[in-house]
């Protein structure tokens, strides 16, 4: 596991206020449920139940993401990435992430497998922990103007600067648990 925290130095870059991030499935700082793992690892390939609150004032969407910072891709692994989650959302129920699961008016992009869907957890042997960043944005914007296929990075890079919160709940895998 690196020690390197994206969300961190955004936040020095450009502080945000907080938003409370929690799961019925897993605890901060733990391991994923073995669903979220992939099916390459005898998981089901969905994300985990994910539960936020108290949205400041000007919330007009939400964006999501999952981020493996530790992959050994020098550039991380992005499994999974919404946006356009209408404002009264608060909860997305676990699921295989796709548009067809996510609240109407959602928009998926392809992950790092170049799948409209969440994936899975697949540390590679000999990679130790990995640390998996599940990350909601509050944003100030009903609609971010993203052409289709665009990257997850593409969107971090747009939501930065349209994000009045942030939460973010971490999960970890370990290789030589599957």
């Amino acid at each position: 596991m690196f020690s390197f925290d994206p969300y961190a130095e955004l936040a020095e870059l450009r502080p945000v206020a907080p938003l409370a991030l929690t799961s019925p499935d897993f605890t901060a700082g733990g391991p994923l449920p073995g669903f979220a793992w992939s099916s390459d690892r005898a998981g089901e390939d969905r994300h985990p139940t994910l539960e936020w609150s108290d949205p400041p004032a000007g919330t007009l969407s939400f964006a999501i993401s999952c981020f493996d910072p530790d992959a050994p891709t020098g550039s991380g692994f992005w499994h999974w990435a919404a946006y356009d989650i209408a404002p009264d959302v608060r909860r997305l129920d676990s699921s295989d992430g796709t548009t067809a699961d996510l609240p109407d008016g959602a928009i998926v992009l392809p992950n790092e497998a170049r799948k409209e869907r969440f994936i899975g957890a697949a540390p590679p042997a000999g990679t130790g922990i990995h640390r998996y960043f599940f990350v909601v944005d509050a944003l100030d914007v009903d609609h971010l103007d993203l052409e289709p296929g665009s990257t997850p990075g593409v969107l971090g890079f747009n939501r930065h600067f349209h994000t009045l919160a942030r939460g973010v709940l971490i999960g970890t895998g370990d290789p030589a648990e599957r």
